[in-house]
């Protein structure tokens, strides 16, 4: 059986790695290993790439909701009708059905490479779900707003504007629909290895928000931003369907055979052998076979490496695990299904402990409370990109039944997203007034809503290793796709940590004193489910990632405070905040670059070298893709006068003319 094929662009594919009874085997399968690796690093940098340019158009869309609206009245009552999408996008895109969906296509596509099953696994698989999940959507969107006067009430009692926020609840109640289907696309293309269009979504959704704010907020006002996230979620599914479209289509994930060859205009022809989709069954001969790409050079655990019998036949390979593929299929419970929502909508209910505690306090603090957030936790959507991009291949993995290969690759994950995000809050705590600054403070924001949405950035920053341990440990414990009720159990311990530290200090230090219980709370989560890993999920080192986990806080703490003494001395009210902003954040990033391979942070070394050879000339870096030509043409003598010329003479055993 073969794994397959990791995409980081939308047609670029990982080779799965071959082995046969011949000398350098070995060797070939840790350059396939390495192109996995490289291919994989490659397709986490164009979805950071897209998230980015994501993130960029949301503070776009944030910049043009606090210009046109403030940080008034009318935006708290938006901003508690927006708890819908944000809602709709944690369980429908983000984590709630991707955690579910992805190992089950997965598993499809496992089955398919097996060809033990009739038909396509995979068709049957969408046809079984995609319907079922539809009519869900729509009788939630509809439950949403007939029920929406109800939902504001609970959610913000003490709101000024109850009719324009029930108003603007059920404009949004349509992304219930949307955001679904986009979800399930997303989980499907990404089990696909394909992350192109997925990462695109963001980037659509947000400029159809900020379009319908710019083209209808003078006539409608806040309620065009409603109308927008509306609009946006259909551009959403709009941007993902071509691509599943052709994923449905040819299941063996044949390209077009004219993009296959190229003729050249010199008469030579160039063939480009095609790779094995993502579904595609192996082919096997007497003297090769596939086989999954393995983290070492040599057969370890886990690994399915053919054992070779007489006259070239295949032995059964040894299993330390069985595999997921080799079980029944299994349709899509109800209890996988309850637990992973569950989970996510305990995660997302922070958000909902923040409003209700926040509504009681003056206008502008649900306004302070989500700008602050939504730019504090842009580290952690970056380093949970990695994670995204590699969740198919744990779930495949564990599909496969590789469980070192599983804990291999989530280990890794874990260290790199916490040394990212531990360099972003470095960075968000040393220059939050510069940033809010920069971004925000501009129309109806006044310095005053400066100042006191970048006291609650800072505060937030606190929680966004915990935040981000979370989004990455609750991928192992659902990867196998099977219910597991621990990571909600985990997460309701935070949660009610959460409401009980908040609630006792919004009353001291009001919208600070939440943003630092959503923090704590998030923290305990964090430790519950670093101890719980173990025959619950991917089995990872608890010492290991505690190790790796804490390595890099110091070099972080150390970088803040180096980043916010640049940024003040530079601060003055004639200079543009873009200047102390930029001497911060490079004050930050010198500071950790330097004391993260001193203090031994995973990752750190071989990222500085990975920097340094992408800096390296490209035809140092590919020697075997330079070609030199060297053609030697005969010079004409000069001849007296009434000479006649000589016929050069071939020499022996040459074919070149002297």
């Amino acid at each position: 059986m073969t794994t397959p094929p990791v995409h980081a662009p939308d047609e670029a594919a990982v080779p799965a790695a071959r082995s046969a009874d011949v000398p350098g085997a070995d060797a070939g399968a840790d350059a396939g290993e390495r192109s996995s690796r490289g291919l994989l690093a490659r397709a986490a940098l164009l979805t950071a790439v897209l998230s980015v340019a994501g993130s960029v158009l949301g503070l776009a869309r944030d910049q043009a909701l606090a210009r046109l609206f403030g940080a008034g009245r009318e935006t708290d009552a938006f901003l508690v009708a927006w708890t819908v999408p944000e809602f709709a996008a944690t369980l429908l895109i983000e984590d709630g059905l991707a955690f579910a969906l992805v190992p089950m296509f997965s598993l499809a596509l496992a089955r398919r490479a097996q060809g033990t099953v009739p038909g396509d696994p995979v068709r049957a698989l969408v046809a079984a779900t995609l319907p079922r999940l539809t009519l869900a959507f729509a009788a939630a969107g509809a439950l949403v707003v007939a029920a929406a006067p109800v939902l504001v009430r609970a959610l913000a009692p003490g709101l000024p504007d109850h009719a324009l926020a029930v108003d603007c609840t059920r404009l949004t109640a349509t992304c219930v629909v949307s955001f679904g289907l986009a979800g399930y696309c997303s989980a499907a293309l990404r089990a696909h290895r394909r992350f192109l269009a997925p990462a695109a979504i963001y980037c659509a959704y947000n400029t159809g928000i900020i379009t319908a704010m710019f083209v209808l907020g003078g006539r409608w006002g806040v309620r065009a931003a409603a109308v927008g996230v509306a609009v946006g979620g259909l551009l959403m599914v709009a941007a993902q369907l071509p691509s599943l479209a052709g994923q449905l289509r040819h299941p063996d994930g044949r390209p077009d055979r004219r993009r296959l060859r190229s003729r050249f205009p010199f008469g030579f022809r160039f063939g480009f052998r095609r790779d094995e989709g993502a579904g595609a069954a192996p082919r096997t001969s007497t003297a090769t076979a596939t086989v999954a790409p393995t983290p070492s050079a040599g057969t370890t655990a886990g690994t399915h490496a053919p054992h070779r019998g007489t006259a070239g036949q295949e032995a059964p390979a040894p299993r330390t695990a069985p595999r997921a593929a080799d079980t029944p299929a299994r349709p899509l419970a109800l209890a996988l299904l309850g637990t992973v929502l569950l989970f996510a909508l305990c995660r997302q209910s922070q958000v909902l402990i923040e409003r209700f505690l926040a509504s009681g306090l003056p206008s502008g603090a649900i306004s302070h409370l989500n700008y602050a957030q939504k730019v504090a936790q842009i580290p952690m959507t970056l380093s949970l990109m990695l994670c995204t991009v590699t969740f198919p291949v744990v779930a495949r993995a564990v599909a496969d039944g590789d469980t070192e290969r599983a804990r291999a690759r989530v280990e890794r994950d874990v260290a790199l997203a916490a040394g990212l995000v531990l360099l972003g809050t470095a960075t968000v705590v040393a220059c939050a007034p510069q940033m809010v600054q920069l971004l925000f403070q501009r129309g109806a924001f006044t310095a005053a809503d400066t100042a006191a949405t970048a006291g609650v950035m800072r505060v937030y920053a606190l929680g966004l290793l915990g935040q981000t341990v979370v989004g990455a440990l609750a991928r192992c414990y659902f990867s196998a796709g099977r219910a597991n009720w621990y990571p909600l159990g985990a997460m309701a311990v935070g949660i009610a940590a959460t409401a009980g530290a908040g609630a006792w200090a919004v009353g001291p230090w009001g919208v600070s004193g939440i943003a630092a219980a959503n923090a704590a709370g998030i923290t305990v989560t964090a430790a519950l489910l670093v101890a719980g890993t173990g025959p619950r999920s991917v089995p990872v080192r608890v010492r290991r990632v505690l190790g790796d986990l804490a390595r890099p806080v110091p070099v972080a703490v150390a970088a803040a405070v180096a980043g916010a003494l640049v940024a003040d001395r530079l601060a003055a009210p004639g200079v543009s905040p873009a200047v102390p902003l930029a001497a911060g954040a490079a004050a930050v990033v010198g500071v950790f670059a330097v004391l993260a391979p001193v203090l031994g942070v995973r990752g750190a070394v071989p990222a500085v070298e990975s920097v340094r050879r992408s800096l390296r000339p490209v035809t140092r870096r590919l020697p075997h893709g330079r070609i030199s030509l060297r053609i030697r043409f005969p010079l004409p003598r000069r001849l007296p006068p009434g000479a006649r010329p000589r016929r050069p003479r071939k020499s022996r055993g040459s074919r070149r003319y002297r």
